[in-house]
């Protein structure tokens, strides 16, 4: 089975967001081509996008919405730090956001700016063009798991995590043919990304960084 091409953001970390993903387990902390498209992202199927069905309606969060052949699955147990837990709830968001975009063919949707900013949104919001672009958008569902957490102070947060794209799947928008090609190691995702948590207590991706085939994310 074929996987959807992965956003391998070319985003730049600071050092010292380099050396805590480091710690939590990435093997390549440099940055990718920023044409290769992003792999899977969301939470669940058509409507919720995160964790817990009521996570996106809830503080005046915007509800992202799924269509019915396209579905994330995130796999994390919580921590029981009321911080870290937030943290990984909003990484979750940010990758439904992202695949939002990608179904509407809208890169001003409000949960994308709503989740993500700085460097990661200008870099989101090409990969999602691309997607427009290239007619293109993709059915089927992504794992992600492995997931692992790091705060940095009070408004830090680094979220490392592996996505299966083993069973999601490039669908042409025209004609609506779906690239079912086989999977390969290259199914596996690495992602190391920064989060800030903001004046509204929302933890916003600000940069990312992802490995293509990692050993670490290997079945």
């Amino acid at each position: 089975m074929t996987r959807r091409p992965t956003l391998l953001a070319a985003l730049a970390l600071t050092a010292t967001a380099a050396l805590t993903l480091s710690a939590c387990g990435s093997d390549d902390d440099s940055p990718t081509k920023d044409n290769d498209k992003i792999a899977g992202a969301d939470t669940g199927g058509e409507k919720s996008a995160s964790p817990t069905p009521s996570a996106s309606d809830s503080g005046g969060r915007p509800k992202i919405t799924f269509p019915s052949d396209a579905k994330n699955v995130f796999e994390y147990q919580k921590t029981g730090d009321a911080a870290k837990d937030a943290a990984l709830a909003d990484s979750t968001l940010t990758v439904n956001a992202v695949d939002e975009a990608i179904f509407e063919a809208d890169t001003g949707t409000e949960a994308l700016g709503f989740y993500i900013t700085d460097k990661a949104l200008s870099s989101y919001i090409t990969y999602v063009q691309k997607y427009i672009d290239d007619g293109e958008t993709w059915v089927g569902e992504t794992r992600y798991f492995k997931y692992k957490v790091t705060l940095s102070g009070e408004q830090k947060a680094y979220v490392t995590y592996c996505s299966d794209e083993s069973k999601s799947y490039i669908k042409d928008k025209k004609t609506g043919e779906v690239d079912r090609s086989p999977a390969t190691e290259r199914s596996y995702v690495l992602y190391n990304t920064s989060l800030t948590k903001n004046s509204d207590g929302i933890w916003q991706t600000t940069d990312v960084v992802s490995d293509r085939g990692s050993k670490a994310c290997q079945p």
